[in-house]
């Protein structure tokens, strides 16, 4: 096997395979080639040395709004996955059918990082959510689309991997489980998961987590009070469990309101993890409190997870969410991306959607990425990723 490109030496965690130790990792045609010591080199081989560096495989951040420019939540996708070291957003709502088509010709096609997404069920996706215009989508049923949804999504498989749906009295006002109930038939429809959005009563988290079907998805799980997930003697919630029991995925989406350190303790000293972890990254959080993929990542670290759990829910079970096992693996044959990682040690301060701060010793960064293959960005400064004569 002849190599494109060879990140030498580093430490690997790659979960998928429950790898993790120094070696080698090698691309070729745009997939993963090689993993394991001393991968050969041909004369036109690139070589990057990372040693003292970690490989995972390329993060997937599976809560983002990146419709630049379509709606006002629209962050770059490549502008953010260079900076927070992802290789796949997954736009979760931001397009509903009404303005799937400009989302996917001007964006998702333009982008070089890859870009999935949950199409929403309302017919504009989430058009009004800005510094100072606040419209829930789901407010009003008669922008429920379910049968231009359907068609859509069964339209764009290769693109769209689930159906979103935004229910709590900010995105739903007093609709209750109403858009739920119709984002479920347009699932069952096309015979994809869902992904739903909860924030403050009506509809009770117990509520909805009792409607949702195995490998359906609940972001925002470990939102604050009022629908946290706990109670307030930091419980983990019957319904909590007993779903998770029977398959649905519970993921972080900290956003700029949805991801507090008092739940967080709470959970995961109940032993409740996250399924994956993601940002919810969009233009109102970018600069605080979620700022990207890796800062959320650094705050479970900083809570007392194991970094290759971290990983974990940043790569193989976001994947097995979008139901894409090529994704947030290293094993030969799988997309060609990966992600370069350091965790530095130092004071660092982390904040979360209440406003607490919380005082951490270490943080992940990202110090370059592998697209399709090929080395695609290293971050300014960064002496991680250099050449080496092969």
């Amino acid at each position: 096997m002849v190599h494109d490109l060879i990140l030498r030496g580093g430490r690997v965690i790659d979960p998928s395979q429950e790898f993790d130790g120094i070696a080698d990792v090698g691309f070729a045609g745009g997939k993963v080639a090689g993993l394991g010591p001393n991968l050969p080199a041909g004369s036109a081989t690139e070589i990057r040395d990372i040693a003292g560096a970690i490989v995972t495989p390329g993060l997937i951040d599976l809560h983002t709004h990146v419709y630049w420019g379509g709606t006002s939540l629209g962050i770059d996708p490549d502008d953010f996955c260079r900076l927070s070291g992802v290789t796949t957003s997954v736009d979760t709502g931001s397009a509903g059918p009404g303005n799937w088509a400009g989302f996917r010709r001007h964006v998702i096609e333009r982008a070089e990082a890859r870009v999935l997404a949950y199409l929403h069920v309302s017919f504009a996706g989430i058009f009004g959510f800005s510094k100072t215009v606040m419209v829930g989508e789901s407010e009003d049923v008669r922008l429920m689309a379910p049968a231009e949804a359907a068609a859509v999504a069964d339209a764009n498989r290769d693109l769209i991997v689930g159906i979103k749906v935004r229910v709590g009295r900010h995105a739903s006002g007093d609709q209750g489980t109403a858009p739920l109930n119709a984002a479920l038939q347009v699932a069952d429809e096309v015979g994809m998961p869902l992904m739903c959005h909860i924030d403050h009563p009506p509809p009770s988290y117990e509520e909805v987590l009792a409607m949702l079907r195995p490998g359906d998805v609940l972001t925002h799980a470990f939102r604050p009070f009022p629908n946290a997930p706990c109670t307030a003697q930091g419980t983990v919630k019957r319904e909590v469990r007993e779903a998770r029991e029977r398959g649905v995925l519970f993921d972080i989406g900290h956003g700029m309101g949805s991801f507090s350190f008092k739940t967080a303790r709470a959970m995961l000293a109940q032993g409740f993890t996250p399924d994956t972890i993601s940002s919810d990254v969009h233009q109102l959080c970018i600069d605080g409190p979620a700022f990207d993929q890796v800062t959320t990542m650094s705050k479970f670290l900083c809570l007392g997870m194991e970094l290759p759990e971290v990983v974990r829910r940043s790569t193989v079970n976001a994947a097995f969410a979008l139901k894409r096992p090529e994704y947030g693996s290293l094993k030969v044959g799988s997309l060609g991306d990966a992600t370069v990682l350091t965790v530095r040690d130092g004071e660092f301060d982390y904040v979360d959607v209440v406003g607490e701060h919380m005082a951490g010793a270490k943080k992940i960064v990202s110090e370059g990425v592998v697209l399709k293959g090929r080395w695609w960005h290293s971050t300014e400064g960064s002496r991680v990723g250099a050449k080496a004569a092969a």
